[in-house]
């Protein structure tokens, strides 16, 4: 009785497919800047993690306290604004290119690609 009850949940249940951005998935606002910045977060917790540097010597590089750093080593962005997010990207000697293009969709997309 157990097996066909779980089959019948299983059944119910619905699945929705990605719109590829989860932050839009969940109906919060600017789901494309909360993208940008997590995939900008994602850079520099790589190069963060590739360091070897202490918390306290990165923190020292970007101009913040200990604790942001721990934020960004646990990939997220908090209060971080993208503007800023980009500062920490170049005080790590990272270049940052951002290409403005037509697009032919109703609106325009953000993206990061690393090299």
């Amino acid at each position: 009785m157990k097996i066909k009850a779980e089959k019948a949940r299983v059944r119910a249940s619905r699945v929705t497919e990605s719109s590829g951005n989860v932050f839009a998935d969940l109906g919060l606002p600017n789901p494309e800047q909360e993208m940008l910045k997590a995939r900008l977060t994602l850079q520099i917790h790589s190069i963060l993690k590739d360091s070897g540097m202490t918390q306290v010597e990165i923190a020292r590089i970007l101009g913040v306290q200990q604790p942001q750093v721990s934020l960004l080593m646990r990939n997220r962005a908090g209060s971080f604004s993208v503007g800023r997010l980009i500062e920490f990207l170049t005080a790590l000697r990272q270049d940052v290119e951002i290409t403005v293009r037509p697009t032919r969709k109703e609106h325009g997309t953000l993206s990061v690609i690393s090299a």
